[in-house]
């Protein structure tokens, strides 16, 4: 469908959604970024106030379990990743133009 427009304007459409998506990218992930981290600054501030106790051996056995959790479901989600991956590289092949101005905009979202 997007054939149809001239290259300039495919790339201007792609360069659009892609300063409008890497923006809102960067903004949210600031906000994701203050939210993590200001609940990390707390924890620790109330944990050396002597209002939070942290079990670290419990801690430990529990970060272990989750990782061989998500190594058995990165296992079985591998056949999966590929066929989005393979995807995702003939849309970008059919649509090289609209697809690189996207990523340019993108770039330039997140700078701005």
């Amino acid at each position: 469908m997007v054939e149809k427009y001239s290259v300039a304007t495919q790339i201007v459409m792609g360069g659009v959604t892609g300063w409008c998506a890497g923006f809102l990218f960067q903004k949210v992930g600031k906000l994701a970024a203050t939210a993590v981290g200001g609940g990390f600054l707390l924890l620790q501030v109330a944990s050396h106030s002597g209002y939070v106790q942290i079990d670290w051996k419990r801690v430990e056995k529990d970060v272990n379990k989750a990782k061989r959790q998500i190594k058995k479901r990165a296992n079985k989600a591998a056949p999966e990743i590929n066929n989005i991956i393979e995807e995702a590289t003939e849309f970008i092949k059919q649509n090289i133009v609209i697809s690189s101005g996207f990523v340019g905009g993108f770039l330039l979202g997140l700078a701005s």
